[in-house]
């Protein structure tokens, strides 16, 4: 049975902003920046805005500060924080604010100067009494990360050469992106013989640390068709969590994107064998094998297999992260949001040389902690509906 508000609500804006390096730019300025090139690609401007929709690594009221710095008073505001996947979820609380008249208008926004303001990969964790895991000073979250990729490998078979292949794709992709941070030839050799960070993963299949912003703008499916773009339609979005500390994650090997990529898909009336393109938060390269499985695009212990034979590279089976994802192009501390600006880019056709012809279905996920919690949506254009 398909959601009764599929389609009913669609993307209209989307944007990215200052990604890489943005000296001398607070974060508020960057989302600033993001959202009102989101709101100019969808012919709109901050007036007509009037939900609010906020997602922070630096801020503890993100809708409060990001409302009083853009000047915009909101009928309807949240500011979910469920890590990285926050921004993906908050497609599903816009959807049913505005179909219920709570708003016409939501704007979706992220920024960050994680780069320019610390240069190291910032986890929120230390500031939390942890209590069976902060006594141990876990090298989060990368340490997490790693002990599922060591799992995996133990009991599925899985190889550091189809982790690398991860990260290989993901470069491939970013060499056709001007937005990319990182661009240069990367392979597998290159990812193997990289500094060990947290064994087994080395540098090169651990994200990027940068800055940047993203923004969407989403309304009333009926209102849409009559602004700037072709509208994009939410299909389907559904999350789930299953922990929060790494050491209660029931299984090293299964994520929550079980129950948030069987809802979706559900709710969109969709398969994975649907799908153009697959734009999913890879955080380190054990993501994309182990997403892959829980989302259904392969059964579980066989992602390895699934990623290795150049599956995810240009002009391969299937167009994952397009636009270099985390690996390569951008991660400015939470990577939810720009997963979705890419499939809502591709589903318009502006993608340029890395432009996958005829799509029409993009999935968008969202990876939040160490896969504590995740969240899917299912996106599509006017001939998906």
């Amino acid at each position: 049975m398909t959601w009764s508000h599929r389609g009913k609500a669609a993307i209209v804006g989307a944007a990215t902003a200052h990604l890489g390096e943005a000296p001398g730019y607070s974060h508020m300025e960057i989302a600033a920046d993001a959202a009102r090139a989101a709101l100019a690609d969808a012919g709109l401007s901050l007036k007509d805005v009037d939900g609010l929709f906020a997602v922070s690594m630096h801020s503890v009221f993100p809708a409060l500060t990001y409302g009083e710095y853009l000047g915009i008073e909101p009928r309807f505001s949240e500011a979910t924080i469920v890590g990285g996947s926050s921004a993906v979820i908050q497609m599903l609380h816009a959807a049913l604010a505005l179909e219920n008249g709570l708003c016409d208008v939501a704007l979706i926004v992220y920024g960050s100067n994680q780069r320019t303001a610390s240069g190291k990969l910032h986890s929120p964790s230390g500031a939390e009494n942890l209590p069976y895991e902060k006594p141990y000073d876990l090298r989060a979250p990368i340490a997490g990360y790693a002990m599922s990729a060591a799992r995996h490998m133990h009991d599925y078979g899985t190889t550091r050469e189809q982790l690398a292949e991860v990260a290989v794709a993901a470069r491939m992709w970013a060499g056709m992106n001007d937005e990319a941070f990182m661009r240069d030839p990367l392979s597998v050799d290159d990812v193997l013989s990289s500094r060990m960070v947290c064994d087994p993963l080395t540098v090169r299949d651990c994200c990027l640390v940068t800055d940047g912003g993203g923004a969407i703008v989403m309304t009333r499916a009926d209102r849409a068709k009559d602004l700037k773009k072709t509208p994009v339609y939410l299909l389907g979005c559904a999350g789930g969590h299953t922990h929060r500390q790494y050491s209660m994650m029931p299984s090293l090997t299964t994520t929550a994107a079980v129950q948030s990529g069987r809802e979706a898909f559900t709710m969109a009336g969709l398969t994975p064998a649907d799908v153009d393109v697959v734009q999913v938060y890879d955080a380190f390269t054990i993501n994309a094998v182990m997403l892959l499985e829980d989302l259904g695009f392969c059964p579980k212990g066989e992602g390895g297999d699934f990623v290795g034979d150049g599956r995810l590279r240009p002009g391969g089976a299937l167009p994952f992260n397009t636009y270099g994802g985390g690996l390569s192009c951008t991660h400015p501390g939470m990577l939810g949001i720009f997963t979705t600006i890419e499939a809502v880019r591709q589903l318009r056709g502006e993608c340029g040389e890395r432009q996958i012809d005829g799509a029409t279905i993009g999935l968008a996920h969202g990876n939040g902690g160490m896969f504590a919690h995740e969240s899917t949506a299912l996106l599509g254009t006017a001939a998906a509906l």
